[in-house]
């Protein structure tokens, strides 16, 4: 069984691939999500002209379950998504025709860093696929090539809750902390306007959920020749997680605005 088919089971009762519960995704969405009528003209149109709907890209989209959401609650919202993974966008064209939204949903397959937009959006969204680009800054520097004036950015990214182990760093690399993460954002041009960090419930809740998926798969089918290989990983990951990161990882949502540049705050006090 390859990677991408482990990743899948593992988030079976997890669709989110971050560790976020249900509330804070749709606060999330509520902070960025277009505020005009729902009708045309949203952040990036002019006022009242009623030309272009509101537009919602995710880079690294997977399963699109951001922008399933996303459609179920705005009637007249429109969405693209982007993704390597071909597994991923079958599951989620199939599950966009179940909810009815699949005729507002474009989904194409490649790589995130290489698409390029016909029209800006007017929310681009990149929750924990940053590494698609080469880090956090590459991945905004992209999110701003799509976005439409006045429109929003919410992006996911690790940093570090407390000092790593050696055996954390050689899994997540050199993360900063968290006021750096932020302090690097703001440096590279975007205010933002809100957040949030992951509480150790849904860090715990994400871990428990993608490694007790993968065991209960090898469990209930023991015939399967990938059975033990299943329960191994399951075990092996469980016990990375418990031993070597648990204490030190934390995960941040911001969703942002890019600052202007009179504003005389593009970088940091920290600087």
């Amino acid at each position: 069984m390859n990677r991408e088919q482990i990743s899948g089971i593992a988030h079976t009762g997890h669709p989110i691939k971050a560790p976020l519960d249900d509330d804070s995704v749709g606060r999330l969405l509520e902070h960025a999500l277009p505020r005009g009528d729902g009708r045309g003209g949203g952040r990036g149109s002019a006022p009242g002209n009623g030309q272009r709907g509101e537009r919602v890209l995710d880079l690294g989209c997977g399963t699109a379950e951001w922008l399933l959401r996303a459609l179920s609650t705005r009637p007249h919202l429109h969405a693209e998504g982007v993704d390597v993974s071909e597994v991923a966008l079958i599951q989620a064209r199939r599950e966009a025709s179940r909810l009815g939204v699949d005729e507002r949903l474009v989904l194409h397959h490649r790589e995130a860093a290489d698409f390029v937009a016909v029209e800006p959006f007017d929310l681009v969204i990149s929750v924990g696929a940053t590494h698609a680009f080469g880090g956090l800054l590459p991945t905004l520097a992209a999110a701003r090539k799509h976005l439409a004036p006045g429109g929003r950015v919410l992006i996911g990214e690790s940093f570090w809750d407390r000092t790593p182990s050696p055996a954390a760093v050689g899994m997540f690399g050199d993360l900063d902390d968290l006021a750096t993460t932020v302090d690097r954002v703001v440096a590279d041009g975007w205010t933002p306007v809100h957040g949030h960090v992951s509480t150790r419930g849904e860090l715990d809740a994400y871990e428990w959920a993608c490694w007790g998926s993968l065991a209960s798969w090898a469990l209930d089918h023991p015939a399967d020749p990938a059975a033990a290989q299943v329960l191994e990983t399951a075990g092996t990951q469980r016990s990375q997680w418990l031993h070597g990161y648990r204490d030190s990882f934390g995960f941040l949502c911001l969703v942002l605005r890019e600052t202007p540049e009179t504003s005389g705050i593009r970088v940091s006090g920290n600087e």
